[in-house]
């Protein structure tokens, strides 16, 4: 078993029981995180929007301060997650290898942040690579047109 602890020069920093565990060097993975004008839940369709418009099926949108006044009995700002995939990107992903999947599904959050509505993003694809689940060579494909469908949901919202 394989242990990977996200730091700098690839160096193994033990060795017990089977059990490795190695710093590996992290790339640039991109966040994207932007403050818009529309209200809240005006967001979150334009999100869900964009996401359809370019081949993600929404699995989840699920408001997070919801669950915690539910489930906790406490008040939070709103946050709210949409969990998007699409099938084809997907697949690749996994061709690349099964662990990739861990990562799944992309996600945007939407929430308020003083009194401006946030919405953010951050690549699973790169991360797949930089953590150790799939080779950079093997994921290159899928960061590549990952990429690219998320910058055009993006342009849109």
């Amino acid at each position: 078993m394989t242990l990977i602890l996200i730091g700098y020069y690839g160096e193994i920093l033990q060795i017990e029981n089977n059990l490795t565990i190695v710093k590996v060097v992290l790339h640039m993975v991109d966040v994207l995180r932007k403050e818009v004008s529309y209200s809240f839940d005006e967001t979150v369709k334009r999100v869900e929007e964009a996401c359809k418009s370019e081949g993600f099926g929404l699995l989840l949108t699920k408001g997070l301060d919801s669950v915690f006044k539910e489930k906790l009995g406490v008040e939070h700002s709103r946050y709210t997650f949409i969990l998007a995939c699409a099938p084809e990107l997907a697949k690749m992903a996994l061709d690349a290898s099964k662990d990739v999947g861990t990562l799944f599904p992309c996600s945007f959050v939407v929430y308020e942040d003083n009194d401006k509505i946030i919405v953010a993003h951050t690549s699973i694809m790169k991360v797949a690579a930089d953590v150790g689940l799939a080779s950079e060579r093997s994921m290159a494909s899928v960061i590549e047109e990952t990429g690219k469908r998320v910058r055009k949901v993006w342009e849109k919202i």
